[in-house]
């Protein structure tokens, strides 16, 4: 599942007419170098959450046969937050373990390889903190993810999650995500990993414009 339903603020004006995950970098949209990614992994069937300007995601993307995948769309009318979006999605995720990317990172997180430990109700990929997330998110020590400790990673937006986890939020009602995973490190339900690639939040404007220029040689 790519998660697409945000409404980018920090990104206006940019995102006024243009969704975020459609929004140019070196030369394709965001949310086309995660589909091309998810082709190469193996994937084969995708979801893909919207709200704002969603329509315009639906009429770019159409049903994925251009990158040999299959998409569905789950539509909000109403802001779901992350967990909600998820949840509101099961019905087209199925009863297994699934893949989960925001859709404003650009990353080459090798997906393929991600997989969810027996008993387990997620896996994250942490990563190295970036300068707008100095603090970051949770411990990994030992190849074991906790809640406190005396350096956190941060999460990097990548992560396998059973359904089970999402079992008691009602369908259709805001959720965020943060307290469930919070709750699952805490019952030691989670597994993680410390990914050291290349990983981008697309936040702003001008993060944008630099990995822009990154990726077109102009930097």
């Amino acid at each position: 599942m790519i998660l697409a339903a945000g409404r980018g603020e920090r990104m206006r004006p940019l995102t006024d007419h243009t969704p975020k995950p459609l929004l140019p970098v070196g030369e394709k949209p965001l949310i086309v170098w995660h589909l091309e990614h998810l082709a190469q992994a193996g994937f084969k069937e995708v979801v893909i959450n919207h709200a704002h300007l969603g329509s315009q995601i639906e009429a770019a993307l159409g049903d994925g046969a251009t990158w040999g995948l299959h998409i569905q769309y789950s539509p909000e009318h109403v802001a779901l937050e992350t967990a909600g979006g998820i949840a509101n999605a099961l019905e087209l995720l199925g009863s297994e373990p699934f893949l989960v990317v925001n859709g404003d990172v650009f990353t080459d997180i090798p997906f393929e390889h991600l997989v969810l430990a027996p008993s387990k109700l997620m896996h994250l990929v942490l990563i190295d903190n970036p300068p707008q997330h100095s603090q970051g998110d949770f411990v990994f020590e030992n190849e074991i993810i906790k809640l406190e400790g005396d350096s956190k990673l941060t999460f990097s937006g990548v992560g396998v999650y059973h359904p089970a986890l999402f079992a008691e939020i009602k369908r259709g009602e805001p959720a965020k995500l943060a307290p469930i995973l919070r709750q699952a490190i805490a019952d030691n339900k989670a597994t993680a990993e410390h990914f050291k690639g290349v990983w981008h939040d697309i936040g702003t404007p001008e993060r944008l414009m630099a990995l822009n220029q990154q990726l077109l040689g102009l930097s």
